[in-house]
């Protein structure tokens, strides 16, 4: 641990130090009692679908904190990602292959489920593997663990045995939340019956003594201990198990959760463990503000955003404001691109080391953001591709090695990325959605003077020059607001409501280029069809 960046940490405002402070004061809290040999953090992930950018979401922004606690203690730390894989099938995705197969297999632990995708033994085992990959894919320092596993192999035995003795006392927490009927016949324990399902079934005795409960199935009266993989435990007394037998010390999750959060906090304390520390999140919801579930598969997945914008623009935007509703949906990229090559841009001229730790792209990086520059915006390069008809990464790179000479991609690899990114956005969203349309009478004089204005530019390279002089001949027309100006602009030559500064565009395309570009506009051509 830097002693200089402990004390940045200590007052620092970013949300991941608020949260490993919390960690901080729990682990000091904890030390005056007993030593304290690790800090455990740890995320849920339920595999009855497969995973969602959600997921994502939620072992990233944990990472986070852990890096933040990690500049303020010299404790080791691990990070735990929980596979609720015991779970009983409920009901069947409707975003897979072969869900007829999965009929059969309704109340079994997902583990005991065949795999529709025909790859792994189980679908808990293809979902778990999914999980991985991808986390693996953005570099997660973690540890995985099964929940199959865990109760199979007897580690969570001696805790399922403390939930057995405090029997009573956990079923006397759930049952107020309960409804009538379900609270006849809840118990914490769940029996594997012998057809391998998860039972739904009233327990009617208990012997914490022989680690033993008694249900009755089909007038039938069933002995089976708790232990071994032989029951589970419903899930708010499984959660709250999990944080007593692991030694949980920060787990986060979605702010549908916070009532489940209360009352599993309320039967650890029964256990007599402490709950972790922790803060819930708003959940993400698709472009018709519904939430997002990995059941119904709305939303974005993790390989669809990768398809049109880097990983350090999903980290972004999953690190902006954990505790707002967000809408994600294919629009939010492109804005997601640029905010996070403005904010590498910001950081690499700070020398004020608290202010680069408050830095969203120190957390992303983990403390070493890269280096790298990024000449042109994504914004830019989707109207290039536009104005250009580029299909290919060589004819905007030509483009952009006349506007950064020495820019090339051997060297530039992120934009060399971007250029990609904004090649397959490009074709598929904004290509599609464009709109062009004729300019008014007085909009006509106006672009008349533009194209006059960038002839007389050709081969000037600085961008707000241009820039100057396309907002005198906005005042010169009068436009009022002058941002009605830069619309006109956009829709005319480009078919779109809004997009970068004009005079950026113009220095990267070519003032000349774009002299044609508004020539062509006011001679219809692009009304009509003629450009695609």
């Amino acid at each position: 641990m830097d002693p200089r960046l402990r004390d940045i940490a200590i007052s620092a405002q970013a949300w991941p130090f608020e949260e490993a402070r919390k960690v901080l004061a729990r682990v000091e809290r904890r030390a005056r009692t007993n030593a304290v040999k690790e800090v455990l953090f740890e995320t849920g992930y339920g595999p009855s679908g497969l995973p969602h950018i959600g997921t994502f979401g939620e072992v990233a922004r944990t990472t986070w904190v852990r890096h933040a606690f990690a500049t303020m203690s010299d404790l080791p730390t691990r990070l735990v990602a929980f596979s609720d894989d015991m779970d009983g099938l409920r009901k069947i995705p409707g975003n897979i292959p072969n869900p007829d197969m999965l009929k059969e297999h309704l109340g079994k632990p997902l583990t005991s489920v065949p795999d529709p995708f025909g790859t792994h033994d189980s679908y808990g085992a293809h979902n778990n593997a999914r999980l991985r990959a991808f986390l693996d894919r953005f570099g997660f320092e973690y540890e995985f663990l099964s929940s199959t596993e865990c109760y199979r192999s007897g580690r969570f035995d001696q805790a399922l045995l403390t939930v057995l003795r405090n029997y009573e006392r956990v079923r006397d927490i759930v049952l107020p939340t309960l409804g009538t009927e379900r609270r006849a016949t809840y118990s914490p324990f769940l029996p594997i019956g012998a057809d391998g399902r998860v039972l739904q079934v009233p327990v009617i005795a208990w012997d914490a003594k022989a680690g033993t409960i008694t249900y009755q199935d089909s007038g039938k009266r069933n002995e089976v201990p708790v232990t071994g993989g032989r029951c589970k435990l419903q899930w708010k007394a499984d959660w709250a198990m999990r944080w007593f037998a692991l030694g949980v010390d920060y787990e986060m999750s979605g702010k549908d959760l916070i009532s489940s959060v209360e009352l599993s906090s309320q039967i650890l304390r029964a256990l007599g463990g402490e709950p972790p520390e922790g803060f819930n999140y708003e959940l993400f919801l698709d472009e018709n503000g519904e939430r997002i579930s990995k059941s119904r598969g709305n939303g974005l997945t993790i390989d669809q955003w990768l398809t049109y914008g880097s990983e350090e623009s999903l980290s972004l935007f999953m690190f902006h404001k954990p505790r707002a509703a967000k809408k994600l949906y294919f629009d939010v990229i492109p804005k997601a691109v640029d905010d996070y090559l403005n904010l590498l841009e910001t950081y690499q001229t700070k020398d004020d080391q608290a202010a680069r730790m408050e830095s969203p792209v120190w957390h992303i990086h983990s403390g070493h953001p890269p280096e790298e520059k990024y000449p042109v915006t994504f914004a830019l390069l989707l109207n290039l591709v536009s104005a250009s008809n580029a299909h290919n990464r060589d004819v905007l790179w030509g483009f952009i090695r006349s506007y950064a000479p020495g820019t090339d991609p051997d060297e530039h690899p992120g934009l060399d990325k971007l250029v990609s990114y904004a090649l397959k956005y490009y074709e598929d969203f904004v290509k599609p959605q464009k709109h062009y349309r004729a300019p008014t009478e007085r909009e006509r004089a106006a672009l008349t003077d533009l194209a006059a204005m960038l002839e007389k530019m050709a081969g000037e390279r600085e961008a707000e020059k241009v820039q100057f002089e396309v907002y005198e001949i906005g005042k010169k027309y009068q436009f009022e607001p002058l941002r009605d100006w830069f619309k006109a602009i956009y829709e005319v030559l480009f078919g779109q409501t809004q997009g970068p500064r004009f005079g950026s565009f113009a220095v990267l395309f070519g003032c000349r280029e774009t002299a044609a570009l508004v020539r062509r506009a006011l001679e219809g051509e692009f009304v009509t069809g003629a450009m695609v």
